[in-house]
């Protein structure tokens, strides 16, 4: 079993990338995200690898880090969702942004990636609760909220907080771990309004 591959980027493709391991050449199919993240034609790069096989295949899969890869795995323990449809949310969202959106149960925030329709998303947000505090690459303010959540799943009001920091220019781990900060204070329960304003008065100090 291929755990991890370490050679030259030898050329890139849609969605895979050829990687030159002593001369033996391993396709492997990866996210955007990853994609992206790799070093140009001809430079050293490591990818993580989970292999699949069927009856009539054997194909690899690329991640920049452990933690995308976990969540792979993870992502396809949910029905419907297979390798593409996992490739596909990995594409749009990094380990941080998915604990958020599992967090908040976003389900929009999933809904994004191609292949993934309001019921999968549904889905993928019900199934995954409770399951990504066990993940690495959670960034400090995601686990934060989660852990001043109890169960790790924000109620509305909270989930609106978050949202309403964001768009205000926030990004989801500045927002997740200023109200992170809140919520232990003033309890899940204080009303959005108030969320918001303690929550911007953590993030200008």
């Amino acid at each position: 079993m291929i755990g991890k591959l370490k050679g030259l980027v030898d050329s890139f493709g849609d969605d895979w990338v050829l990687i030159d391991c002593g001369g033996v050449c391993y396709e492997v199919h990866c996210s955007m995200r990853t994609l992206q993240s790799l070093p140009r034609v001809g430079e050293s790069a490591v990818v993580f690898i989970e292999t699949i096989l069927r009856e009539d295949l054997i194909r690899l899969f690329g991640f920049a880090s452990e933690a995308e890869k976990s969540w792979f795995l993870l992502l396809t323990t949910v029905q419907g969702v297979g390798a593409r449809v996992a490739l596909a949310i990995l594409s749009v969202l990094s380990p941080s942004e998915l604990s958020s959106a599992i967090a908040l149960q976003d389900k929009a925030l999933v809904g994004r990636a191609n292949g993934v329709g309001p019921k999968l998303a549904v889905r993928i947000v019900t199934e995954l609760k409770g399951k990504v505090p066990a993940l690495g690459g959670i960034d400090a303010g995601t686990l934060g909220l989660q852990t001043a959540l109890g169960e790790g799943v924000a109620k509305s009001n909270v989930a609106d907080a978050v949202s309403a920091l964001t768009n205000l220019g926030y990004s989801s781990a500045q927002a997740s771990a200023a109200l992170a900060r809140v919520v232990a204070k003033e309890g899940e329960d204080a009303a959005t309004e108030k969320l918001i304003r303690l929550g911007l008065r953590e993030l200008s100090q």
